[in-house]
């Protein structure tokens, strides 16, 4: 299995630097990123800026987010459908600042994960546990918890990706031990495994929080993780790709 790195730009960017920096990835990853998948998710206004100049690439163009519904009197929110006219193969779903800043709960994400396999986009499952669940000692009931209820009944034996991403480790530059990474991955792949029925080694799952150009390579090499979801460090090329060439 390739190694799948997926960069959120988040609520940052404007047309030109959206261009710039497309265009610096393809040129600094061309035929250094056969060993991995690369997706970047910009904000939705800037798809069309970046799409054009991924095409031709290896690289995959992302949504942040989608609409449980495939269209509708949603003001401001965006559809799966309109993610994949615009060039998009993958979209995140549950992303703990959705949860956390749009009061997005499990149910939520399942129903957005469910739309965007119908629509035939990948959905990049987001879970996680809060500092505060992990310090009372809850972080593996959270995430079977989000397993179970996350991982719609069209993702079963479909195409789908898990991203861990405890929540106090993001933007914190705090990040979990390489054991303490490998261990939960390891829980939520055979939680995942038992919910869906597929064979333990299809389940991909990354990991987010604080992932930087000096920590990719470790977090990569460590037992059970399928990648890495980058979040600032996907908005400098230099050190994006220095990512990609750590999967390597």
């Amino acid at each position: 299995m390739k190694k799948i790195i997926i960069g959120n730009w988040k609520m940052y960017g404007d047309p030109a630097m959206a261009a710039a920096l497309a265009q610096s990835i393809v040129k600094n990853t061309a035929g250094k990123a056969n060993n991995a998948q690369v997706v970047i998710c910009p904000p939705a206004i800037l798809l069309p800026h970046v799409a054009p100049h991924l095409s031709g690439s290896t690289i995959k163009l992302g949504g942040q987010d989608c609409h449980i519904q495939p269209d509708g009197a949603y003001t401001g929110d965006i559809s799966a459908l309109m993610l994949k006219q615009a060039g998009c193969t993958h979209v995140l779903v549950g992303h703990s600042e959705r949860r956390k800043f749009h009061h997005e709960q499990d149910i939520d994400v399942r129903h957005k994960a469910a739309r965007a396999v119908k629509t035939g986009l990948i959905p990049v499952i987001c879970i996680g546990e809060s500092e505060e669940e992990r310090k009372a000692g809850k972080t593996k009931d959270i995430l079977a918890q989000q397993i179970r209820e996350c991982i719609p009944e069209e993702a079963i034996q479909g195409d789908f990706i898990l991203a861990y991403e405890p929540v106090w480790a993001i933007g914190s530059g705090k990040t979990p031990t390489m054991g303490d990474i490998s261990d939960i991955h390891a829980y939520i792949i055979s939680l995942a495994a038992r919910r869906t029925g597929m064979d333990s080694a299809s389940i991909p799952v990354i990991y987010g929080g604080s992932v930087k150009a000096d920590n990719a390579r470790e977090i990569m090499a460590a037992e059970a993780v399928s990648g890495v979801l980058v979040g600032g460090a996907s908005l400098k090329a230099e050190e994006f790709c220095r990512i990609v060439a750590a999967a390597t």
